[in-house]
């Protein structure tokens, strides 16, 4: 496909894909204002955020800063200004309300990937989640310790269910659709009205606009054995493991893919197996050759409900029934700007939830001489050492080596890069950090001049489980704080992506899917990314009349070579051992302690949340 280059709304694709860099970029802004949100292209784990600690892990070069002289002095550094960081200096303020504190941040913005996108299009602001996305089952899920927080920040959780508002697609008798394409299944086709539950659904079972599972199946483009086989699995699964007692059961689906589950046990062909691929990828961010069937029974899969299984952990079961509506219009994004306008109340003016996502944040406050807490980006730490009492930490801005101390430091930076900065570390302390290997992921988020071809469709949410993009959908419908969502279908709107770069059916294991998605995501310059985007987009709606030359008014690919945090998987690790990692992992060396969502393996921001309390009350 021949794409015809334009201007992505700020003309920041065009110039990454020159060679510069985003802190060139608004440095070079005409308005002269430093605000990385309103970046388009290539985001997330952006040039100018990863190269320093790329000469670290990749080429071994060790950065020494101990003769440097010190040029500032704080109670509490902070590595990491991520929701777990922010968190962090928060907790530390609390504790310590008179206490200096410095947060050093490698990304040109804060939030870690709680990461906000702005576009303007059709005369209005059209906001996005490049990362975190919403708070995942707050009243089952959360401690007494986030929920004081957010409490603190004026975040009411109940407000979210008159913000959000989870009629609105259903009210429009749109549901959710799979997009068969040629090269997995033959043809390319839509079909409309899944009635598959989603892992915490923002639809209303009732509303989802389903069909049956037979009207459903019966129009997927695959041999009539293969529908009948599917539809038996939904409509009327067996006991695929009769003569085993449910322990043996449970252990078999602990160390069984629910690929293999499907294939072996059910007994589904290649293709109809196929249907599932991608459906665990948003979730898990492996395909379903590397999640275990016992995972998959916990989120919902079908197969299972014949075969005398213990009932799901309330966890789970809290994680498949809580709505997931608890999401403010650029995800959690919101919730780093709320803690950092709280930590430095001159970057924004407010209070509480309702004006936080139209505050208008000033950035050049972040790092302010004199103000008690600073927030210094672009900046990627080098070393990190217990000294005389203290801490030293050396970072690397602009090309140039400085070295600042703290009474006390909080790593809240990812596990992998900690060996490598680190350098009081005992090797097994290293050994197991180094394990908690982050997936990589991509949220895209493209501007559509209007969503008439969704409407044409019939459908808000698209699965597709052999393009690039797993899942694709319209933006969540929230209005809060003045920020109302389009709900005119001739007008622009957002659409959210999903790309995980799994290795499906090749033998390997999570850590190395991990690590080889890591790789081809590095490998992918912009314009292949746009390429990609744009043919799938193409081939699902261009039937309802989308043309993607004249459609699309601006992308943000939010590349996040180390997404989620690693975890427990029976297929591939000991529940023991992990255990036993992550405790070793997350002890406290000296005066620096360790935080952030890989400390909890668990890829949330409540685990960030708890994890920066628990690093906090270790400095004592």
């Amino acid at each position: 496909m021949t794409i015809t280059r334009r201007d992505f709304l700020n003309g920041a694709a065009l110039a990454i894909g020159a060679g510069l860099t985003p802190l060139q970029l608004l440095q070079a802004a005409p308005s002269g204002r430093y605000y990385p949100p309103a970046l388009t292209g290539l985001r997330g784990s952006h040039p100018g955020a990863f190269e320093v600690a790329h000469q670290m892990g990749w080429e071994k070069k060790v950065f020494d800063t101990d003769g440097l002289k010190i040029e500032e002095e704080y109670d509490l550094v902070v590595v990491g200004g991520g929701i777990s960081g922010l968190a962090a200096a928060w907790f530390y303020r609390q504790k310590h309300p008179q206490a200096r504190v410095l947060i050093v941040e490698n990304h040109d913005d804060f939030g870690g990937h709680a990461k906000r996108n702005e576009f303007q299009a059709g005369g209005r602001m059209i906001l996005g989640y490049g990362g975190s996305e919403a708070f995942q089952s707050p009243k089952s899920l959360y401690s007494k310790e986030v929920n004081g927080l957010l409490k603190q920040l004026g975040v009411d959780i109940d407000r979210f269910e008159t913000a959000f508002d989870r009629d609105f697609y259903p009210g429009l008798g749109l549901s959710r659709g799979v997009f068969f394409d040629k090269a997995g299944f033959g043809q390319d086709k839509l079909v409309t009205g899944d009635p598959t539950p989603m892992v915490a659904d923002d639809i209303a079972p009732e509303k989802l606009n389903a069909r049956s599972w037979r009207a459903f199946i019966e129009d997927f483009p695959l041999p009539e054995a293969d529908r009948q086989a599917l539809i038996d699995l939904h409509e009327a699964p067996r006991d695929y493991l009769a003569g085993k007692s449910r322990e043996e059961k449970e252990d078999h689906l602990a160390k069984t893919s629910y690929q293999d589950f499907l294939r072996k046990d059910v007994g589904l062909s290649e293709a109809a197996t196929r249907y599932f691929l991608a459906r665990t990828n948003d979730f898990s961010a492996l395909s379903i050759d590397a999640v275990a069937a016992a995972d998959a029974y916990s989120v919902g899969f079908p197969g299972f409900a014949a075969m005398d299984l213990s009932p799901v952990s309330e966890e789970a079961k809290a994680e498949m029934e809580e709505p997931y509506i608890y999401h403010f219009p650029d995800g959690n994004a919101s919730l780093a700007r709320l803690l950092v306008r709280g930590l430095i109340p001159a970057v924004a003016p407010g209070k509480g939830m309702d004006d936080i996502v139209l505050a208008d944040f000033d950035y050049a406050k972040l790092d302010q001489p004199g103000s008690p807490v600073r927030l210094r980006l672009n900046s990627t730490v080098v070393s990190v050492r217990n000294r005389d009492g203290g801490v030293d930490v050396g970072y690397s801005r602009g090309g140039q080596l400085h070295r600042v101390r703290g009474k006390h430091t909080v790593l809240a930076c990812y596990n992998m890069i900690i060996p490598y900065i680190l350098r009081d570390l005992s090797a097994e302390q290293a050994h197991a950090l180094s394990q908690n290997v982050k997936f990589p992921l991509v949220y895209t988020k493209v501007v559509i001049r209007n969503w008439q071809s969704f409407r044409k469709l019939g459908v808000h949410e698209i699965y597709a489980p052999n393009q690039p993009y797993s899942r694709v959908k319209l933006d969540y419908p929230v209005d809060i704080g003045g920020y109302r969502h389009p709900r005119d279908p001739n007008q622009p709107i957002g659409l959210h992506m999903v790309h995980v770069p799994t290795s499906p059916n090749m033998g390997m294991d999570a850590r190395t899917q991990a690590r080889v998605g890591r790789t081809k995501l590095y490998g992918m310059s912009f314009e292949q990314m746009e390429t990609a985007i744009r043919d799938q987009l193409q081939a699902m709606l261009g039937p309802a009349g989308f043309d993607h030359q004249k459609d699309i008014l601006g992308i943000t690919v939010n590349r996040w070579s180390h997404g989620y945090a690693y975890f427990a998987n029976s297929l591939f690790d000991d529940e023991d051992e992990s255990e036993k990692l992550m405790n070793l992992a997350r002890t406290q060396v000296g005066n620096v302690t360790i935080a952030n969502s890989d400390a909890a393996w668990s890829a949330y921001a409540h685990a960030a949340i708890d994890e920066a309390w628990r690093a906090v009350g270790e400095l004592g």
